[in-house]
């Protein structure tokens, strides 16, 4: 078996992973990332970037180039129900240089992160190279074992950061315990070619199902929001069922979703979970992101809560790292504590305050969600909405 060292090593190349990756090889931190797939083109991952996330690529000096990337803005979340249409977000009211959520390809956000990275000494990507397990001395984690196209591959590390997802193996290996909530929904993506000029409501109640559209410029990315364990029963009921929910919403779709949704092949099931470890690390290893909290895709807060992970993590541990130190368990416990609160907020919206905004079953029609009954009866509300959603209640800097 191939041995390597590094001072930290990242297992996962999604935005924390990356994220983490930058800013703690910018500190002077020998870092490895860890990245299972061969690139980052995958379809219907979160492409939001959210303001506090181009705040951070600001202070980065990075943010004339990352703009241009191309992308497309969103001022407001709007809600469109049978009670009518409702300005549930409306992101050009909050404060700061960024007013909107900018809609952006992940794959291409992550090779930005990644030349930017790679630029820097100390930096190492290392893709098709899947963690399997931990390496353990008693109690302590030493770092991981990795398969690649070479060979088994050990890399030995001060700390090891498991940013590998939702079924994250590090953190099945390191034996941590989840706390799981109940999803309010399962989400079935796809894409419908896109006029010039058309436009959209965001979000459309109708009878046992919500759509949301996201405008990719070409195209849009639809997400049709099911009730939680339905799939098989959506499917049974046949692709002409899900073309006429479609069309009902937006009639011009009725085409374009018989052209373009061919069979259940063109449409890509994400199994909604909202999960939280309760405690975050062992010695020499720390979970952020979605490997420490799954998040359900409303809002697309689960992408700036990793990234936000990733800043917080980098800028309190990057120090100890530097120093050629292992983080205690106090050390790796106060970044816990720093991203915990922002975690359960958002968590406890998804699943208690929004919960109503989706369908209980494949027949009922989301009226009147409470949400957005509230923000239509105090207007001034879709500011802390848009606040609470784009910022976050604790949103972290770069030092």
């Amino acid at each position: 078996m191939k041995t390597e060292t590094a001072q930290c090593c990242v297992v996962g190349g999604g935005p924390a992973g990356m994220m983490a990756g930058l800013l703690l090889a910018r500190q002077g931190v020998r870092v490895t990332v860890l990245e299972k797939h061969g690139d980052f083109l995958r379809d219907f991952r979160g492409d939001t970037v959210h303001p506090s996330t181009l705040q951070v690529i600001d202070e980065l000096g990075l943010l004339d180039e990352f703009l241009r990337i191309p992308h497309t803005k969103v001022t407001d979340i709007t809600v469109r129900t049978p009670a009518g249409p409702t300005t549930f977000a409306d992101f050009s009211k909050i404060r700061g240089r960024f007013p909107y959520i900018a809609f952006m390809p992940q794959w291409d956000v992550l090779d930005f992160l990644a030349r930017k990275a790679g630029e820097l000494p100390g930096f190492t990507l290392m893709q098709k190279a899947e963690a399997t397990t931990v390496i353990r001395e008693g109690d302590q984690v030493r770092g991981v074992r990795a398969d690649t196209p070479e060979g088994p591959l050990e890399i030995r590390a001060d700390l090891v950061i498991a940013a590998d997802g939702r079924h994250s193996a590090m953190r099945k290996a390191a034996g941590l315990t989840v706390s799981a909530s109940a999803a309010p929904m399962d989400v079935l993506w796809f894409r419908l070619a896109r006029e010039p000029g058309e436009t959209m409501s965001f979000l459309h109640t109708g009878a046992g199902f919500v759509l949301i559209t996201i405008d990719r410029g070409a195209y849009w990315q639809v997400a049709y929001v099911i009730p939680q364990g339905q799939y098989d029963a959506v499917r049974a009921e046949g692709l002409g069922r899900l073309r006429a929910d479609v069309s009902s919403v937006h009639p011009p779709f009725a085409e374009r979703v018989e052209r373009e949704i061919h069979d259940w092949d063109d449409v890509k099931l994400l199994g909604v979970r909202v999960d939280r470890l309760r405690t975050w690390h062992r010695p020499g290893l720390l979970c952020v992101g979605d490997a420490a909290h799954a998040m359900s895709p409303a809002g697309g807060v689960g992408i700036n809560l990793a990234v936000q992970d990733a800043v917080a993590a980098a800028r309190m541990l990057g120090p100890v790292l530097r120093t050629g130190r292992t983080p205690t368990p106090h050390e790796l416990r106060r970044v816990q504590r720093r991203r915990e609160l922002p975690v359960r907020a958002v968590q406890l919206a998804q699943v208690h305050m929004l919960a109503d905004l989706y369908p209980k079953d494949r027949r009922s029609v989301v009226e009147r969600p409470f949400a957005a009954r509230l923000v239509r009866r105090f207007p001034f509300l879709n500011r802390w909405t848009a606040q609470f959603i784009g910022v976050g209640l604790r949103p972290e800097h770069v030092s």
